[in-house]
C-alpha cells in the first residue's frame, strides 16, 4: 500500500494483491478471509513456492464485480 497526503492508504496498483491489501480494501479480518478462502467464496488466490498467498488483481476485480446483485 501507498499512503496518500493526508496519511490515507491507497491501494496498490501492483499485479498482484497480499493478503493485507485485499483485507484492507474490503475492511475485513484476516481470519475472514481465510474463512472466505476455506469456504471457497473468496477471489481467487495463488501460493507461492515460499508459502505466501498473492491474488491477482484482475482475478479480484473480477470476483468483485460478480458479487453485484441486480436491483429486484
Amino acid at each position: 500500500m501507498t499512503t496518500h497526503a493526508k496519511g490515507q492508504k491507497q491501494p496498490s496498483l501492483s499485479r498482484h494483491l497480499t493478503i493485507t491489501e485485499v483485507c484492507d480494501e474490503l475492511g475485513i479480518s484476516r481470519s475472514t478471509f481465510y474463512d472466505w478462502r476455506a469456504k471457497r467464496k473468496g477471489p481467487p488466490a495463488r501460493k507461492l513456492p515460499n508459502g505466501e498467498i498473492r491474488i491477482e488483481r484482475r482475478d479480484y476485480e473480477s470476483w468483485l464485480e460478480s458479487l453485484y446483485e441486480e436491483a429486484a
